[in-house]
């Protein structure tokens, strides 16, 4: 019996069909193991020894696989043909080798680069040992990012309350982001003209642009200014052109190379304006298999990969494709043979294609997401072995006769479309192109101007990223790897460092703070070329040129002393250090001459940045004589009335205090008189702190608002303002409203009906949720598993267990093996609800005297876990002294 290990359940269902009766084919659902996610994981003092954890579902999975190898005559390792795959074979064998049940079986390493039954039973002819070295770069890779991310981060938590993680690659791809809003801010707008004229000769008229005037050849800025444009709109009118030359060059456009990992992100951004995470998502669902006519068959190559090469037999299927579709003037001479520019590309993986190029995407009629990914990936494989376009493109210029002024117009026409007849790659920020064909004139001819126009343009500073540019900028700088992009850039959303505009990257005051602090105190760290040069070194490692643990240490020397050197400043020294750094963004200049940082409040105090439990904010230095507090950023509209101070609002006719309008570290509020305990009220978001009186700020101190009594209980239903929004309650149930104004005009009639409506979704406050999506039986236990809508968005639910759908994620489109994968993560961190002890039932009868000694008996165990816990570390050291045997796999 052959026992083959896998990752996705789906792909084991499949591979099982191909190998026949002979093979179980078990899934490992991805990593087994992982670094425990506290301190001790890895041990610089014991040279990086690793304690790796495996949680219950996994367990079970491992017990599955270990359980199947009682009697089989051979261990095949099948994961995926990458470096991350090659860990999980590793870490597969290594649990099994600890469980003792490997005993005469003989262990084989296969990897194949798509799901169809040529490419398995192919891949199973060709076994190998597992690749220490690749698994040796996994393990490299892994303990750099602990030891950056476990001790980086507590510095941030203690000198920047607030923040939430740092991260290797994290922090310099958030760098980026900060690096391009830093430029656009420092931006200088110019003003410039240009002339452009209606021009005939001869012919069909034609627009041609002024390129000299007064014997001078034009630069962008020469025409500064409306004046000066005019006399060169006015030069142009008045001067008698003919035709000085006609050029006409014949040019080629070839075809981009198949999909890379990166440009597959890039292309289905730009094109399908799909997140990096979602773009992998399909992918994935198209290389493990989707059902055709019955038989399940995975779509495309593997999806992680830098290599651009195809295989010989899918150019020849190309080949034969387009000349049966397209015909054979679109088939070159020979196929086109691309070579990858990345160093130690993805361990030379094929490029991303469609398994077979006879599916074309008409037929399949594949669902949303993936058939959109699907004919994007053959489209571009099928344009990538196509005929160059030819294209023409013609210069006409044209000469004043004083030889003073000059007029030129450019074109282009494509004589013969190519690859373009099915593709073309698609660009971030497309510059201008001259397009279209230009008429047939005659040098020397006499040229007529109809009209001519002055138009005044702007510079622009550099966009924003989107998540394609943002993707091709870190894979030319060389920083991290294309497979991890998508993960990265989820966190960077997830903590709250950027938001998206657009589409586009912008840094929040959160992310802006980080990257201050990284580049002050670890300036070495989030450099560009140090993280290159550090993807180099992992690289050498993965191609046996260089000793995982002599990189380590290496890299470790430098990083803790860094982190030794900063946990000796006081927060008052980071703060001040931020205070320059960030100066310009937290304290703009007023145009005015006045101390952008003086105290709008009591005048005499500094503004600083200032921290507090909820992160940072701006405060004055006279505090706590003066309280004046605000956020980090303003709005525009925020200007006016931060420059002012606080104000009074009025007097509130009730109780005769005075009603302010003040600024915090949360934002804007109102406030009812002073002392103590005055009482507050946040701005809504949508209200302008500027457009604020007396009659909106009693408005607000008043709620919440009676709307009136139920007509079922007598009990009040209020109106109110929320942390998350406008709301009306009733005896503990909540109902959301749909805005702010809603909450003073809501009716009893209408109050009564939205209560009514969440009370009829269950129980409780929040209600059933809505089912958005079944996904099916869990393949553990056989209960339901669907997707539901929350109060705070889509999540998965089993049993008791319930797991986030990712960020940006589409709920419709997760799968099932997806939604266990999540759901496996989410118990491993203890997200599983516990069940409620019925002992707690009988405590009211204990008499008090008998509850001391049970508080007291329950404390004792609390105060010896730490002993405990201290005292695994050296519980492990045997398994640490294991790790030489480690290169045993590949023998």
């Amino acid at each position: 019996m052959n026992v083959v290990v896998v990752e996705s359940p789906a792909k084991a269902k499949t591979i099982n069909k191909y190998l026949g009766s002979d093979y179980v084919v078990l899934a490992s659902y991805g990593h087994v193991r992982d670094l425990p996610p506290k301190d001790g994981s890895v041990r610089p003092d014991e040279d990086f020894a690793m304690s790796w954890d495996v949680d219950a579902k996994s367990a079970k999975r491992l017990n599955d696989i270990a359980e199947a190898m009682k009697g089989a005559d051979r261990l095949i390792l099948a994961t995926d043909p990458d470096r991350e795959g090659e860990a999980i074979s590793w870490h597969v064998l290594e649990v099994l080798q600890k469980k003792k049940v490997i005993k005469g079986a003989q262990v084989q390493r296969v990897v194949f680069n798509a799901i169809t039954k040529s490419a398995v039973t192919e891949a199973m002819k060709a076994p190998r040992d597992i690749d220490m070295e690749l698994v040796e770069a996994y393990l490299a890779r892994r303990a750099l990012d602990y030891l950056v991310g476990f001790t980086l981060s507590p510095v941030l938590w203690r000198k920047l309350p607030g923040s939430r993680s740092a991260g290797r690659v994290q922090s310099v791809a958030l760098r980026l982001i900060v690096d391009r809003e830093l430029e656009i801010e420092r931006f200088k707008t110019q003003e410039y003209w240009t002339v452009d004229a209606d021009v005939s000769a001869g012919g069909d008229p034609f627009v041609a642009r002024l390129v000299k005037h007064q014997a001078k050849r034009l630069t962008k800025f020469d025409l500064g200014d409306a004046a000066a444009a005019e006399a060169a709109k006015a030069a142009v009118q008045a001067a008698s052109f003919t035709i000085a030359s006609v050029e006409k060059k014949p040019a080629k456009r070839s075809p981009a190379p198949p999909f890379t990992t990166s440009t597959l992100q890039q292309e289905a951004s730009r094109k399908l304006g799909f997140s990096a995470q979602r773009t992998m998502q399909a992918a994935q669902k198209l290389y493990e298999g989707v059902d055709i006519g019955g038989e399940t068959v995975g779509l495309i190559t593997y999806m992680r990969t830098d290599g651009v090469q195809a295989a010989p037999e899918a150019l020849d299927e190309a080949r034969m494709v387009i000349g049966g579709v397209y015909g054979k003037e679109y088939v070159p001479e020979q196929a086109r043979i691309y070579r990858t520019k990345a160093k130690n590309a993805q361990e030379a993986h094929e490029a991303i294609r469609p398994t077979s190029l006879a599916r074309n995407p008409g037929s399949l009629r594949l669902d949303g997401d993936l058939g959109r990914l699907y004919e994007l990936i053959w489209k571009r494989m099928i344009a990538s072995q196509m005929e160059s376009a030819r294209i023409e493109r013609t210069t006409i210029e044209l000469e004043s006769a004083d030889g003073q002024t000059g007029l030129r117009a450019t074109g282009q026409v494509i004589l013969f479309d190519g690859y373009l007849a099915v593709y073309e790659e698609g660009r971030d920020d497309a510059d201008d192109e001259e397009s279209g064909r230009l008429p047939q004139v005659t040098q020397g001819a006499a040229a007529k101007v109809a009209a001519a126009r002055a138009a005044q343009h702007f510079t622009e500073p550099p966009p924003r990223y989107s998540e394609a540019s943002l993707v091709k900028k870190m894979e030319e700088l060389g920083i991290g790897r294309p497979s991890t992009y998508a993960s990265v850039l989820t966190v960077l959303r997830d903590r709250d460092y950027v938001k998206m505009d657009k589409n586009r990257f912008v840094p929040e005051d959160k992310g802006r703070l980080v990257t201050a602090f990284l580049e002050q105190f670890f300036r070495r760290y989030v450099e560009y070329d140090f993280t290159a040069a550090l993807e180099e070194k992992l690289d050498l490692v993965s191609a046996g040129e260089l000793d995982w643990k002599v990189l380590l240490r290496e890299f470790w020397q430098d990083f803790h002393a860094a982190v030794g050197e900063i946990s000796e400043l006081r927060v008052t020294n980071v703060l001040d250090a931020l205070n320059d750094a960030l100066g310009p963004h937290i304290f703009p200049d007023k145009g005015d001459g006045a101390d952008p940082r003086a105290c709008p409040t009591c005048g005499t105090g500094r503004l600083s940045l200032k921290t507090g439990k909820f992160g940072a904010f701006i405060g004055c230095s006279n505090y706590p004589e003066c309280r004046f507090t605000r956020p980090i950023a303003q709005t525009e509209g925020d200007e006016t009335d931060a420059a002012n101070g606080d104000r009074e609002l009025g007097t509130d006719p009730d109780t005769g205090l005075i009603v302010y309008l003040k600024s915090g570290r949360f934002g804007p509020y109102v406030q009812l008189g002073e002392g103590d305990k005055p009482k507050r009220s946040s701005l809504p978001k949508t209200w302008s702190p500027a457009a604020m009186d007396l009659e909106k700020g009693l408005r607000l101190l008043r709620l919440p608002r009676e709307v009136g009594a139920h007509p079922e209980d007598g009990q009040m239903i209020l109106a109110g303002l929320g942390r998350y929004g406008p709301f009306v309650q009733h005896n503990g149930a909540y109902a959301n409203l749909e805005s702010i104004d809603e909450v003073f005009e809501v009716g009893l009639n209408r109050a009564v009906a939205l209560i009514a409506e969440k009370k009829a979704g269950g129980k409780g406050r929040r209600g059933e949720a809505t089912a958005l999506k079944e996904l099916g039986a869990h393949p553990a236990d056989g209960q339901p598993v669907r997707v539901l809508s929350g109060r705070y968005g889509p999540y998965i639910k089993h049993g008791a267990t319930n797991a986030n759908v990712p960020r940006g994620a589409d709920p419709q489109d997760v799968t099932l093996e997806q939604a266990v994968a999540l759901l496996a993560e989410r118990e491993a961190k203890g997200g599983a609800k516990k069940k409620p002890v019925k002992k707690a039932a009988a405590k009211p009868k204990a008499e008090k005297a008998d509850k001391a000694p049970a508080a007291k008996k329950a404390a004792a165990p609390k105060a010896a876990a730490p002993k405990t816990a201290a005292k695994k570390p050296a519980a492990k050291k045997p398994a640490a002294k294991k790790a030489p045997a480690k290169k045993t796999a590949a023998s």
